[in-house]
This record gives C-alpha cells, structure tokens and sequence, in this order.
C-alpha cells in the first residue's frame, strides 16, 4: 500500500469508536487489490470485520467518487429486497483519514472475477448468471420515491443526458486523440431514442465483480461499488452485463469473446434478455444495439478517467494503466455493436 493511502489506524479506531455502536479497536486496515476508483478497505477491528470506502487523494473530477452517494444507496436499500451490506457510518469531515469515507459491514461470500467461471460446472455456470439477473431485475424493481430515492437522478432522457456527461468527463480526461470514440461522440446522440418513459434505480457498473455471492449456494448475497448509481433507464445496467459477452479475453477486464460459452453453461445475449424480461415485464426495444454502444461509450470514459488518474499518480489499483490503455478497444467495440 502506497503512504498516500495509508489509513491512520490508531486515530481512526478512537474515532469509529465514538461513532459506531459496538466498535471497539484497535484495527489493521488492508487495502483491497481490486478496483480502479474508490480505494476499499479491509477493516478488521476487535469487535469484528468492516470494509471501509473512500474518495481517493489529489485531484478529482467534479462530482466522481460520490461516497456519501453511495452511502445513501445502501442507507435506502437496506433490509429491501435488493442484497446491499448494511451501512454503519458516513464520514464527510475530511480531518479523520484525509477523505470523505463511510463504513459498512462485511458480507462473507464469494468474489468471482472472471465472467467465464472456470471454477463452475455448466449447471453451477447456468445457474448463477440467473441468478445475477434476478438481482438486477430485483434492483430495478424498487420504486424510487417509496424508498426516499426520488431525487436520486435529474428527469429526461437518461440516455441523452449520460452521454453528455460521459462526453464531457472524456474531454476533461483525454491525454490522446483516439478517433474512436470521436465517432461515437459524433455519431451516438443522433442514434439516442426518444425518451420512453423508464426510470429505476440503476447501480452504473452491474458487471460480475461487484457481486458478492452466498459462499456455496448460486446466489447474490451483496451487490456492491454504488459510485455510478443513479435513476436512470434500467436497460443501461443491462446493456452494460451485456458487454461481457462481446469482451476479449484481457486480464484487466476479462470477458467471454471466442469462448464456447453453450459448452460452458452460460445463456446467450438471446436467453440474458428474455429471463430479464420474463422477470420484470419489460420488453427489449428494437434499438437494443445503441443500449450496447452506449454502454461500451461510457465504459471507455470510465476507463480513459483511470489512464488519467494513473497518469498523475494517484489511481487506487496496479491495473490503473492497463485498464487506461483499454478506452480505444472498448470504443471500437461501441462501434461494432451500433452496427
């Protein structure tokens, strides 16, 4: 762990203490490898294990790493339908540990960071993607307002409006032309459909890993990293699982591209649609491929903020380069799906 972001454990631990019913120190805190953008502790106290999320030191983009966002996500969530860890403690006074933080607890369970499941026979495979699209369909589900979240997002096209934003955080992050995602820029807005109506609870980054899952059975026990969350079209988070399927196989983001994925188990773009619409009663539209252009457009934002941060020093994982250099691929792939 760089000293930059090293937790002050004794300090922390006199704070948690006064701040959170039945934590007692002293604490280590270990920083989890994975992720690119709020670095994720491991807590481990004398009253039990916690995991502790931060904005990370240095210069930020407006409005990104919103952990007091994500704190309100979990604060409404809670105890609902949708499988959250239960949140303990937002920290907004940046004196304790240098940042904005919150706690929460730790669920036990299952990481799986690679989409093609290699541990997994094809029934376990089969099994735990519908088990995924049950927690998305669950999330998606929720009524905002009954659960204090009708101000979660602004109205209009969400479509529309996230491409603004994404175009604007890749403008404000770009370090080289990448004629790509110029197309996309151009070319994406004429292609956006017209507002339908749609509006949930959207997590932004529904992808494998940011599931927990239960420890033996094929079920999601936590769905976790709420940073993108918002009210939105519910077939942006779809879209976005989607990409997995058209993904190369690549360390940084591995995906199922080139691999028998009937042998293995797991559905078909086809089956992941059908079972999502069985579940919710939403029906596919017919501009299903600018769902996926979109979602490989923002993804390669998301990726060229990480190259950016890398590039000043201050990115939360090893992978921050390589996920960086991943913002041409993943734009030529948005052009192959909007074709």
């Amino acid at each position: 762990m760089t000293d930059k972001l090293a937790l002050p454990a004794e300090s922390l631990a006199t704070y948690l203490e006064a701040q959170v019913d039945g934590f007692r120190g002293p604490l280590t805190a270990t920083k989890f490898k994975g992720g690119q953008s709020n670095p994720t502790y491991l807590v481990e106290a004398a009253s039990g294990k916690y995991v502790l999320r931060r904005k990370p030191p240095g210069q930020l983009l407006p409005s990104a790493h919103a952990v007091d966002r994500e704190f309100r996500v979990l604060v409404a969530l809670h105890g609902g339908p949708v499988p959250v860890a239960r949140p303990l403690h937002l920290c907004t006074d940046e004196s304790v540990i240098g940042s904005m933080f919150y706690l929460m607890q730790f669920v036990e369970g299952r990481i799986f960071w690679d989409p093609s499941l290699p541990e997994a026979t094809p029934a376990e495979r089969g099994a735990t993607y519908d088990a995924i699209i049950a927690a998305m369909a669950a999330l998606h589900s929720v009524d905002p307002a009954a659960v204090g979240l009708s101000d979660y997002g602004k109205p209009g096209n969400y479509f529309e409006r996230q491409l603004k934003r994404w175009g604007e955080q890749y403008r404000a992050s770009e370090t080289r032309p990448i004629p790509a995602m110029d197309a996309l820029i151009q070319t994406l807005p004429a292609r956006c459909p017209a507002d339908d109506g749609s509006v949930a609870l959207t997590h932004g980054d529904f992808r494998i890993d940011n599931l927990m899952f239960d420890p033996v059975q094929p079920r999601v026990t936590a769905i976790v990293d709420w940073e993108l969350s918002t009210l939105g079209h519910p077939l942006a988070d779809l879209g976005y699982f989607c990409m997995a399927l058209r993904l190369p196989r690549n360390p940084a983001l591995p995906g199922l591209a080139g691999l028998d994925r009937a042998a293995l188990g797991i559905p078909d773009e086809a089956a992941l649609l059908a079972r999502y619409s069985q579940l919710t009663g939403r029906a596919i539209p017919a501009d299903w491929p600018f769902v996926l252009a979109f979602s490989f457009f923002r993804l390669a934002a998301i990726a060229q903020g990480v190259a950016k941060r890398a590039e000043q020093g201050n990115a939360s994982s090893e992978q921050a380069m390589q996920a960086g250099r991943m913002t041409e691929m993943l734009a030529q792939l948005g052009l192959q799906a909007l074709d």
